[in-house]
């Protein structure tokens, strides 16, 4: 990272809510379902189906859960009312998972039956290593539930993911394969780029072979290049794979694997939440601040 791109980054708590509005257009959809459903009418004309997903995570009582219950039920049925090829997202811990592990099974199996009801798909997000065990028990649950209904994470970064494929049930298996965000202690997670690079590509290959259908998650083409050279390798068919990609994130790439024939699903975040999740993708991408900060103020010199 360059020093202009340290100096833009050590701003961002600084910057003035419209502006950062400005900077988060990229990366979310609106505060708003309207706002959500629109950018997810825009992507399907452009060929990509999305994932709905409503920010936020870690609520503090059961009510704020049932409440993101409601929000996820709204969206969707206005997805399935604008015939939208959505999935639906969830983190456990958005759900109650750090109350209790029975509240997020409760609130998730309604969120579950709701889309068996929709012909809808359910995707269960991992979040840091805390919370591994307890999601992958929600998961298997919900899997005894409507297995083709419902999908897990797994990250490369974590040593243990290996062990955790093997230990799934058996039966169908849809993962949302990502190298992980969370930046855990070396004791249990690869820290270097390339070992979770590696690691990715071969706990894919361990899933295809156990018959799994990956959302490949990443804007990583080196490692795309690689996971297209295993597919044809083990000779998977189209219908068990797809790229997923964040929106907002090197949109280029999605267009160059749909030209080749690949399926892109495009993740759509909404909600009031947008702060913390923009400045997240920020960090990662701090030329785009500088960018738009330069912009902005070129502008307001006029």
């Amino acid at each position: 990272m360059g020093f202009l791109d340290r100096i833009a980054l050590s701003t961002l708590p600084l910057v003035p809510r419209p502006l950062m509005r400005r900077l988060a257009s990229r990366y979310i959809a609106g505060e708003s379902l309207d706002q959500a459903i629109a950018r997810l009418e825009d992507l399907a004309r452009r060929g990509h189906p999305g994932i709905l997903d409503i920010l936020g995570e870690d609520v503090t009582d059961e009510a704020a859960a049932r409440r993101v219950v409601s929000d996820y039920t709204a969206a969707a049925h206005a997805r399935k009312a604008a015939g939208l090829d959505a999935n639906i997202s969830v983190k456990p811990t958005h759900i109650g998972l750090r109350l209790s592990e029975e509240l997020c099974f409760r609130l998730s199996s309604e969120l579950l039956r709701l889309c068996v009801e929709l012909d809808d798909f359910l995707r269960v997000e991992m979040e840091d290593h805390t919370t591994t065990d307890a999601t992958l028990r929600v998961f298997e649950r919900l899997r005894a539930i409507a297995p083709d209904h419902v999908g897990i994470v797994l990250q490369s970064r974590l040593l243990r993911t290996p062990a955790d494929i093997a230990a799934l049930a058996d039966g169908p298996l849809n993962v949302r394969v990502v190298k992980g965000i969370y930046l855990e202690p070396a004791a249990i997670a690869h820290v270097d780029p390339e070992p979770i690079r590696r690691a990715y590509v071969e706990m894919s290959r361990q899933l295809f072979e156990r018959g799994a259908f990956l959302g490949l998650a990443t804007h990583d083409e080196f490692l795309a290049e690689d996971l297209i050279a295993l597919i044809r390798e083990l000779g998977v068919a189209p219908d068990r794979y797809e790229f997923q990609v964040l929106l907002g994130v090197r949109e280029p790439l999605w267009d160059e694997w749909k030209a080749r024939g690949f399926r892109v699903r495009v993740y759509v975040p909404f909600g009031p939440e947008w702060r913390a999740y923009s400045t997240r993708r920020l960090r990662k991408n701090p030329q785009i601040f500088r960018h738009v900060l330069w912009d902005t103020l070129r502008l307001s010199a006029r």
